[in-house]
């Protein structure tokens, strides 16, 4: 018994074999027929990375910040584009104004300040992109109850602390890197800082009367977050130069930070009040005043029906429950206006009015 199970085990090995070496011929046979040599064809075509990156709109080759499209132009359009909003430019003009003259007083140095871009990106996605070492300040909205983030490049930083303790123009700004800042720039920077949010919140004044709060400073994005990772954000580049030196300054405002202003930042320009302009509602009050409106005089009304209509006849009459000392309505269109009674005045008819009908809303 034991010779004949292993003989059946032997050959069920050998069968199993065959059919392998079969199946492989006929997969060969079946590239040859096919006439692509034992390529595969083109419905069992395995796509590659490059063309899935292709399909899909994401270019691997390409991180430049070009024009995307795919899913990444999806995901991205689901930002607000800060033009909806376009008071911000004229606010972010006004401060370019005052920090020029503001950081001139500050440095005692000829100080040019100048917009270089306002764009609208997630606040995780800026946070990431910050270059670092850098300092990021953190400021309160004081009458919105929100906070900014204000982030100052090394480039200003060891520019501002050279001018203010007196370095010669004509050097460059010396840059170290791999090392904290010092007490000594920290509380320079600071000033700085307490400088531009003082600029800030003059810029928002005609608008808006808000004071920006300096609140911490900090040297680790991790520990400057404002907002949620995907919170839309409106980042302001400003470009600071110093003759030779300079360096930027970027102010990141969460659009839930600007929630209270909305309405006012959507004015296409400055002063716009939305209809409660007092110059256009005192001409409108005055000519309101002069406006001739016809009133009819309502004596009765009867329901009758379509039939009884058109059973009428010349010489039919028409009974009303009226008296003379009933009260009759007075109409403008289809709005009840006055009650009153009705008699006659130097030969013509003429309404004496009783009272006035209130409407609904009015006290």
């Amino acid at each position: 018994m034991a010779e004949e199970t292993e003989g059946q085990d032997a050959e069920g090995e050998v069968d199993q074999d065959a059919l392998l070496a079969e199946w492989d011929s006929m997969a060969d046979d079946d590239g040859d027929a096919d006439g692509s040599d034992g390529e595969p064809t083109n419905s069992a075509r395995v796509l590659d990375q490059s063309e899935i990156d292709s399909l899909l709109g994401v270019d691997s080759s390409s991180e430049d910040g070009s024009e995307q499209s795919g899913i990444q132009a999806i995901l991205n359009s689901a930002l607000v584009s800060y033009e909806r909003l376009p008071m911000l430019e004229v606010v972010f003009d006004r401060l370019v104004r005052m920090m020029s003259t503001s950081l001139r007083n500050f440095t005692s140095d000829n100080v040019e300040v100048s917009l270089d871009n306002i764009t609208s990106a997630r606040f995780g996605d800026h946070l990431n992109s910050i270059p670092l070492p850098a300092m990021l300040s953190v400021f309160k909205a004081e009458e919105w109850d929100n906070h900014g983030l204000m982030t100052v490049d090394s480039a200003l930083i060891y520019s501002i602390v050279d001018v203010l303790l007196g370095g010669r123009r004509g050097t460059a700004a010396m840059r170290i890197e791999g090392r904290p800042y010092t007490t000594i720039e920290r509380n320079l920077v600071e000033r700085m800082v307490h400088v531009v949010l003082a600029d800030l919140s003059a810029a928002f004044d005609p608008l808006s009367p808000v004071t920006f709060r300096f609140d911490r400073l900090e040297t680790n994005p991790r520990f400057a977050t404002i907002a949620r990772v995907n919170n839309a954000t409106i980042v302001v580049t400003l470009r600071v130069d110093m003759e030779d030196r300079g360096g930027r300054i970027e102010l990141l405002i969460p659009y839930a930070t600007l929630e209270p202003v909305r309405e006012l930042l959507l004015q296409m320009f400055m002063g716009e009040k939305f209809g409660r302009d007092s110059i256009w509602e005192g001409h409108l009050t005055a000519e309101l005043w002069q406006t001739t409106v016809s009133i009819q005089a309502v004596l009765d009304q009867v329901e009758l029906s379509l039939g009884d209509i058109l059973n009428w006849e010349v010489g039919s009459r028409l009974e009303l429950n009226a008296t003379p000392a009933s009260e009759i309505e007075m109409r403008c269109g289809d709005v009840e206006m006055f009650r009153g009674h009705m008699g006659r005045s130097n030969g013509h008819i003429a309404m004496q009015i009783a009272d006035k009908i209130m409407r609904e809303g009015e006290s």
